[in-house]
């Protein structure tokens, strides 16, 4: 008799600051958002990326951001949110997980992103390889992320064993 497959379940935070340069590049849930400010980071500080990230370490017990791609890993300085969930996906796979799925939240007031929620949901699905829903809110100009001066993330992922 074989044994059940036991899902496992991560979830995760992130939060990064406005920059004050006008002319760094936002980047949100793997996408260029042209006109916006971006966030501040030892990489894209693409907090949807970043969350997504994190909940799958978090799933699959191996770690966290820091632990894969903190300040003192100078090689993943600038490092694009695509290229740190594709390695996280290669991690988890090592580890011996497939990746079902990953809900994310961004949390803040800008920018407008249902606009463009089904571009970034396609854009991550591809990169994880499994479905990646991206949905979005705002804390009614409520503490730092209605303030403007950031952007926040929550976000669950689902793995289980091969």
């Amino acid at each position: 008799m074989s044994q059940p497959i036991i899902p496992r379940v991560g979830i995760a935070t992130d939060v990064h600051a406005f920059d004050t340069d006008p002319d760094r590049p936002l980047m949100l849930a793997c996408l260029h958002w042209p006109g916006e400010i971006g966030l501040v980071g030892h990489s894209d500080a693409d907090v949807a990326a970043h969350v997504a990230c994190d909940a799958l370490f978090s799933a699959a017990g191996i770690g966290d951001l820091g632990t894969h791609f903190g300040t003192g890993r100078p090689e993943y300085d600038g490092a694009s949110g695509t290229r740190l969930l594709e390695e996280s996906v290669r991690l988890v796979t090592d580890a011996g997980y497939e990746i079902g799925n990953i809900a994310i939240q961004i949390i803040g007031q800008k920018p407008k992103f249902t606009p463009r929620a089904a571009e970034a949901c396609r854009v991550m699905s591809d990169i994880v390889g499994a479905p990646v829903a991206v949905s979005a809110t705002t804390t009614d100009h409520l503490g730092f992320t209605g303030r403007n001066e950031g952007l926040a993330a929550v976000a669950t992922a689902l793995v289980y064993p091969r």
